[in-house]
């Protein structure tokens, strides 16, 4: 399909409308078949048409916020996950880290909580494997 913007050369009147193909354009007006719905003239041409063109920086736009919402959306997914199967601690993440690991205090289930970065390095320096995921604050959390 395609567009095209047309003028009536009687009353000057614009309008647009829409062909098959611009080989199905051409047939119609050879045929006398395009007429000026306003004046009902078979004297009716095309204009000059700008061709509409994506804005690039809108069209980037979109795609960053379409990707952002696929990355907060797995994101959710992954919390979902460690609230269903791991232990929430709160600000106490490293020390409980270290009581199950020096202690080898019996744990059913994972841990997770709060801690800054430091906090992991330690732990990590420590031989405890702990690990910092982004975590997204919404209504649901």
């Amino acid at each position: 399909m395609i567009k095209y913007k047309l003028i009536c050369k009687n009353c000057q009147e614009t309008f647009d409308s829409w062909f098959a193909s611009s080989k199905e354009y051409e047939k119609l007006k050879k045929k006398n078949f395009l007429s000026c719905h306003c004046c009902d003239s078979k004297n009716v041409i095309k204009t000059l048409m700008a061709p509409k063109l994506m804005n690039k920086s809108s069209n980037t736009e979109e795609m960053k916020k379409t990707k952002f919402n696929e990355i907060e959306k797995k994101i959710k997914e992954y919390q979902k996950f460690v609230r269903e199967n791991f232990k929430f601690v709160g600000d106490n993440f490293a020390y409980e880290a270290r009581s199950i690991h020096y202690n080898k205090k019996k744990n059913e289930k994972g841990i997770y909580g709060t801690a800054t970065k430091d906090e992991v390095m330690e732990l990590n320096e420590e031989g405890i494997s702990a690990e910092m995921i982004p975590w997204v604050k919404n209504e649901s959390n």
